[in-house]
C-alpha cells in the first residue's frame, strides 16, 4: 500500500495531537521545575508544528473544519454549564 500526501498529513497531525495529550498529562504531574519547564518547551514546539501542519492541510483542502456553531448552539452549551443540574 502506498501512502499519499493527504494520508501522511493526517497521520502526522494525529501523532502530534497524541504528543500534545501526553505533554498535557506529564506537565502537571512533575514536581521538578526544570523538567516541567523543559516539557513546556517541548509542548510549545509541538503546538507550533501542529499549527503549521494544520495550515498546510487547510490550504490543500485535506482538512475542512466543521461549520461554526450558531448563537443558539453556543447559548445551549453555556446553559449546560451554568445550570445547577450537571
Amino acid at each position: 500500500m502506498q501512502l499519499n500526501e493527504k494520508t501522511m498529513v493526517a497521520d502526522t497531525l494525529a501523532g502530534i495531537n497524541g504528543e500534545l495529550v501526553r505533554y498535557g498529562e506529564m506537565i502537571p504531574q512533575t514536581e521538578n521545575k526544570e523538567l516541567k519547564q523543559t516539557l513546556k518547551q517541548f509542548r510549545n514546539a509541538c503546538e507550533q508544528s501542529q499549527e503549521e501542519i494544520y495550515q498546510l492541510a487547510r490550504e490543500k483542502s485535506y482538512y475542512v473544519p466543521a461549520s461554526k456553531a450558531t448563537e443558539e448552539e453556543i447559548a445551549h452549551v453555556k446553559s449546560l454549564f451554568t445550570e445547577s443540574t450537571l
